[in-house]
């Protein structure tokens, strides 16, 4: 995922992510993986994203709303709003 991601691509993740719930858990995956978490938190939240029903978008939703840790350099990705840098 790209560190530059604006409101357009955010607002077309989170319909994927409620419309397509197999791709969304898959790009919520990525995005696990990219963000600066321990180890350990790589693994609960990988947890909450996929030991959901794949129809139920409570895992990624939390992920979305709390579990974001960018990278030092870079801000915080929050839906429907423009990344400015």
């Amino acid at each position: 995922m790209s560190s530059e991601r604006g409101c357009l691509m955010n607002s077309l993740m989170f319909l994927i992510i409620v419309f397509l719930p197999i791709i969304g858990h898959i790009i919520e995956t990525v995005m696990v993986i990219e963000d600066d978490h321990s180890v350990a938190g790589k693994l609960i939240w990988l947890a909450v994203i996929w030991l959901m029903p794949p129809f139920v978008i409570i895992g990624p939703l939390l992920y979305l709303l709390f579990g974001q840790r960018p990278r030092h350099n870079r801000g915080r990705i929050m839906l429907g709003q423009p990344a400015y840098y």
